[in-house]
C-alpha cells in the first residue's frame, strides 16, 4: 500500500436531517436509562423527519407502567438543535410515534440473564474499533478536524456570533500524506445553511476564519483550497430540504472511512447492543493499546452472536507497527478485558444516560466526562499493556 496519498473524511452537523433523527433516539435512550433499575430497560428506536414532521418506530422496555413521552423528548432535541424554521419548527411539527411497540420477547428471552445462563449479545454482528497517533485524541486526521470544523461552527451560532447561519451543516477535509503521516491540508469543503439575505461570498466571510481557527496552521498554506456552499445557494435545508433517518451517518460516527465499519449504526440503541456497545469497547482497547506505546496504530473486530455471552472471534491488526506480536495481544486483550455484553457494560458504566451529546460529531476522540459520558476514550488500562 503507498504511502503517499490524499485522503478525505467528511462530517455532518447536528442539524442534518441523519442528525436530527440521531439525536432524537438517543434522547430516548437516555430517558429510558434515567429511569429506576436501567440495566433492565431496552429501546431500539428510529426516527425520520421530514418537512415539519418526525415519525418514531421503535421497541422498548422500561418499568412497569413507565410512560415515556416521546414528542416532549424530540421537541426539546430539535429546540436544542435551533431549528426555527417555516418548513421545520421545533414547536409547530406533526408528531407520530404510534410505531412505538414493546420489545420482541423472542429477544428478550436470547439476551435477559436467567438461571446460569449470563446475558447474551443483543444481536449477532461483527464490530471495529481503530486507534492511530495522527492526533492527540487518537483518531485518524480527516474526520477529527472535519468534526471540530462543525463543533466550532454550532458553537458560534448558538452564542450568537454568526448571525444567518442556520443548524444543516457539511464539512470535509482532504490532507496529503506523505509516508503515512498527513502533512498538509489540500482542500476543504463546508456547506452550510443560511438566511436568505446572506449571499455566498457572506457566507464565506463568517466560516473561512473559522476553518483557520481550528486547522493546524502548518497545514495550511496558499495553495490549500477551500469551498464554501459550492452550489452558491443553501438557504432550504434541515429536514425541509432533505428527509433524514437514524444510522444513515455510520462513517460520520466512526473513523471516517479510514477504518473498517462492522454496518451497525449506535444511536437509538441501548448498550445491550453489540452494535454500540462492542464498538465503544473495541475502540476502548484499540485507544490503550497505542496510548501504551506498543503500536503506533490498531483495528480490532469483534464478532458476536445473538444470545450467546462470549465473542465469536478477536481479530487484531497493528499495520506492523507492534513491538509484540497481534497473537500476544490478543491473549492480553482477553486477561485485561471481560468481552462478554454485561462485562462491557459493567466496564464501561454504561448504563447511565450519556448518549445524547454522542449523537452529533462523533462518537470517537471526545473527551471522557464526570458524568460517565465518553468512558470509552478514557485510556486507564494502557499500563496493562
Amino acid at each position: 500500500m503507498t504511502k503517499n496519498y490524499l485522503f478525505t473524511s467528511e462530517s455532518v452537523s447536528e442539524g442534518h436531517p441523519d442528525k436530527v433523527c440521531d439525536i432524537i433516539s438517543d434522547a430516548v435512550v437516555d430517558d429510558f436509562l434515567s429511569q429506576e433499575n436501567p440495566e433492565n430497560s431496552r429501546v431500539a428506536m428510529e426516527t425520520l423527519v421530514t418537512t415539519n414532521k418526525v415519525v418514531m418506530a421503535g421497541e422498548v422496555r422500561g418499568p412497569e407502567n413507565y410512560l415515556c413521552n416521546y414528542e416532549e423528548l424530540a421537541r426539546e432535541a430539535v429546540k436544542e438543535i435551533g431549528y426555527e424554521q417555516e418548513g421545520f419548527h421545533w414547536n409547530n411539527f406533526s408528531f407520530d410515534s404510534s410505531g412505538v411497540h414493546s420489545q420482541s420477547a423472542d429477544i428478550a428471552m436470547g439476551v435477559d440473564a436467567s438461571g446460569n445462563k449470563d446475558q447474551g449479545a443483543g444481536d449477532q454482528g461483527i464490530m471495529f474499533g481503530y486507534a492511530c497517533k495522527e492526533t492527540p485524541s487518537l483518531m485518524p486526521a480527516p474526520i477529527y478536524y472535519s468534526h471540530k470544523i462543525l463543533e466550532q461552527m454550532a458553537s458560534d451560532r448558538k452564542s450568537g456570533k454568526t448571525p444567518g447561519i442556520q443548524p444543516d451543516s457539511k464539512s470535509q477535509v482532504t490532507l496529503q500524506y506523505v509516508n503515512g503521516e498527513p502533512e498538509k491540508c489540500t482542500k476543504i469543503v463546508v456547506s452550510t445553511q443560511h438566511d436568505e439575505n446572506l449571499d455566498q461570498q457572506g457566507v464565506g466571510e463568517i466560516i473561512v476564519p473559522i476553518i483557520k481557527r481550528v486547522m493546524p496552521e502548518e497545514w495550511m498554506n496558499n495553495e490549500t483550497e477551500i469551498l464554501i456552499n459550492p452550489t452558491g445557494k443553501f438557504v432550504i435545508g434541515g429536514p425541509d430540504g432533505d428527509t433524514g433517518l437514524t444510522g444513515r451517518k455510520i462513517i460520520v460516527d466512526t473513523y471516517g472511512g479510514a477504518a473498517p465499519h462492522g454496518g451497525g449504526a449506535f444511536s437509538g440503541k441501548d448498550p445491550t447492543k453489540v452494535d454500540r456497545s462492542a464498538a465503544y469497547i473495541a475502540r476502548y482497547i484499540s485507544k490503550n493499546i497505542v496510548s501504551s506505546g506498543i503500536a503506533d496504530k490498531c483495528t480490532l473486530q469483534l464478532a458476536y452472536a445473538i444470545g450467546v455471552s462470549d465473542p465469536l472471534s478477536i481479530y487484531v491488526d497493528t499495520h506492523e507497527t507492534s513491538k509484540i506480536s497481534d497473537t500476544e495481544l490478543i491473549n492480553k486483550i482477553s486477561s485485561i478485558v471481560d468481552l462478554t455484553p454485561r462485562g462491557i457494560r459493567d466496564h464501561l458504566n454504561l448504563h447511565k444516560p450519556i448518549y445524547k451529546k454522542s449523537a452529533a460529531y462523533g462518537h470517537f476522540g471526545r473527551e471522557p466526562s464526570d458524568d460517565g459520558s465518553f468512558s470509552w476514550e478514557k485510556t486507564d488500562i494502557a499500563s496493562k499493556f
